[in-house]
């Protein structure tokens, strides 16, 4: 019997090739994904596809509210996405507060529930460093709350949060991806992507995406809305 992992899947680039990289370690995969008041849905139907496609044990969607505090673009519509880049040493306005606590909070409640002791996130502090919840320390500190606040942690087991990207660029995510089987066509990273998924183009995740399929030397397969 494979060891189980769960695997936090937005429906993005980096979530996909987590993902595929869980896959490829020999796990059982389970996906969650969260709609969690972000400004569309189309990621999380990207990740139905991502599921699906990558063959994941299951695929759960958790209906939480963090727009209901808002202090994001996107989870307050009265915040613009930008467009202009992210100013450097500075946190971008497209931060959700505390995001990345929360969802590795809901992981690690059923990684406990699966006798899991694995979690694969896909973070990443390379091309974008602006999110204070993605940078290596801060995961180093959630795993180690996370084994002295659950019973299995305390009854020995090692839970161990993956981050396999963390170190790399997009380029090499891509790259990495596409080894393994990745069909970027059917992932989602935009900001203010429409009802059918298109992307915007402008979005600092529509750059670094774009960028990225450029290095890399690949096609972006990336569908975008018909004025860009």
């Amino acid at each position: 019997m494979n060891k189980k992992a769960i695997i936090l899947l937005s429906g993005g680039l980096d979530s996909a090739t987590c993902l595929a990289m869980a896959k490829a370690a020999g796990f059982d995969c389970y996906a969650l994904s969260f709609d969690y008041g972000q400004r569309h849905n189309a990621e999380l139907d990207a990740a139905k596809r991502v599921a699906a496609s990558l063959g994941a044990v299951e695929h759960r969607v958790i209906k939480i509210d963090l727009a209901a505090f808002g202090g994001s673009a996107l989870t307050d519509a009265n915040i613009a996405v930008p467009v202009d880049g992210a100013m450097e040493n500075e946190i971008p306005v497209t931060y959700v507060p505390a995001r990345n606590t929360v969802l590795l909070s809901y992981a690690l409640a059923w990684s406990e529930v699966l006798c899991a002791d694995d979690i694969y996130i896909g973070v990443n502090a390379v091309d974008y460093s602006g999110y204070p919840d993605c940078r290596p320390e801060y995961i180093s500190a959630f795993q180690a709350m996370a084994r002295l606040a659950t019973k299995v942690g305390v009854e020995g087991s090692a839970l161990h949060i993956h981050t396999p990207l963390i170190r790399l660029t997009k380029a090499q995510i891509i790259a990495e991806g596409l080894k393994l089987g990745v069909d970027y066509s059917l992932t989602t990273t935009c900001y203010q992507a429409n009802d059918a998924g298109e992307a915007c183009g402008v979005c600092d995740a529509c750059r670094l995406r774009a960028a990225g399929f450029a290095a890399a030397g690949v096609t972006d397969p990336t569908r975008y809305q018909a004025n860009q």
